[in-house]
């Protein structure tokens, strides 16, 4: 008998083995794949999900005021800034009343312990480092206005949206100008008598606006 007869008898033979094995693993989750999609005919009491409707009628579409409420954000180039004015004199008055309980008087930080269920805050006036960009070395330095913040536009932005912590939003595009004026002049970057508005504002040159680097970042091959 040739060795090509014997190997073809052979692989019949090994055939015929396995045929009459276990169906092992694979052939098992095959038969389960087909059962969950629908291949194998399902007891007569399961029925397909329905259709999800095309609205569920939950709600209603917020009115043109209620989007204009909450559209306030404010780009560091100085897009959506509103009309108003302040100054660190005003915007002193203003701190003492609504911001001075968290932040300390002078924007130094948390003094003794904070009111019933509100977090430490941060301190807000400091330039040291003056040289330098060391933030992310050094753990114990503290990031403020003065010496971290790139842009004093997005100050007034993050003050109009989220503070003070209690009732966040409600103060007036002036209030929120003066209270920005009084932390420019307290981290010494602008001098005590100069007026912030939508023009000036945008002018002011943050200590670190030079040690960020932008964000070009555009997804995909380039993504970087």
């Amino acid at each position: 008998m040739s060795a090509a007869r014997v190997g073809l008898l052979a692989s019949l033979f090994v055939g015929a083995l396995l045929a009459g094995c276990d169906r092992g693993p694979l052939a098992d989750r095959a038969t389960r794949t087909k059962r969950a999609f629908g291949a194998i005919r399902l007891p007569s009491n399961v029925h397909a999900a329905p259709a999800l409707p095309v609205r569920f009628d939950v709600g209603r579409a917020a009115t043109a005021a209620e989007i204009a409420a909450w559209d306030v954000d404010v780009t560091p180039d100085g897009h959506g800034l509103p009309a108003g004015s302040g100054t660190s004199a005003q915007g002193a008055e203003v701190f003492a009343a609504k911001c001075a309980a968290c932040h300390g008087p002078a924007a130094e930080g948390q003094v003794g312990a904070p009111p019933a269920g509100v977090p430490p805050a941060p301190k807000l006036v400091g330039r040291d480092p003056r040289e330098g960009f060391p933030f992310g070395q050094d753990p114990k330095l503290v990031k403020t206005v003065g010496n971290y913040w790139p842009y004093a536009t997005t100050v007034f932005d993050y003050v109009r949206r989220t503070m003070p912590l209690t009732a966040p939003g409600s103060l007036t595009n002036n209030e929120v100008y003066a209270v920005v004026a009084f932390l420019l002049a307290q981290n010494e970057i602008i001098d005590k008598a100069a007026v912030m508005d939508s023009a000036t504002l945008v002018a002011v040159k943050m200590p670190a606006r030079d040690k960020f680097v932008p964000d070009d970042r555009k997804g995909g091959a380039a993504f970087k």
